[in-house]
């Protein structure tokens, strides 16, 4: 009687078995993609938050300072002691470019080079998870460095968000 070495059977088995190990890691990593990429952008909103706050008070201590609002960042970096740690980039967008909020409205052509800044946006079109100055669209977030303008500055609302997407639980405030 001739018996089929036990090599070629195993052979098999452990191809199918590899195969099925494939599809099920394949199924698990496509049920755990929308929770990273969710929070991704959970992180990407706080460092949004911090930077953009950031921005604005420097913004705040140039104007302080100098009396008038800078054209460009640079000009706020160029400023001895440092008042903004480094040049932020916008952790919402591939180009890292804000959008500049002016304190004059820009003219037809929308070119806001060389008009004062008093604050930045992001140009990204996505919804938030957290909503911020009661925005729940990333480009409507405005870190100005005039509380009245347009609407923008710190509230209750705003320092809340903050504390929670520190991991902090806010205290309620008495009235």
């Amino acid at each position: 009687m001739r018996s089929t070495p036990p090599l070629r059977t195993q052979r098999g088995f452990t191809m199918a078995l590899a195969l099925a190990l494939a599809v099920v890691m394949g199924v698990m990593l496509m049920k755990m993609g929308p929770r990273l990429s969710a929070e991704v952008q959970r992180e990407n909103e706080a460092e949004l938050i911090f930077r953009g706050e950031a921005i604005a008070t420097a913004l705040r201590v140039y104007f302080a300072k100098t009396k008038r609002y800078p054209t460009d960042l640079d000009e706020v970096m160029k400023v001895r002691p440092h008042i903004l740690r480094q040049k932020y980039l916008d952790p919402m967008t591939a180009s890292g470019e804000w959008q500049f909020v002016t304190q004059v409205q820009a003219g037809a052509s929308g070119d806001t080079q060389g008009l004062p800044i008093v604050g930045v946006r992001s140009r990204s079109n996505m919804d938030s998870i957290h909503a911020y100055q009661g925005k729940t669209l990333v480009r409507d977030w405005l870190f100005t460095a005039d509380e009245n303008l347009l609407g923008g500055g710190a509230t209750l609302e705003n320092e809340r968000t903050r504390r929670s997407l520190r991991g902090t639980v806010p205290t309620p405030q008495k009235q």
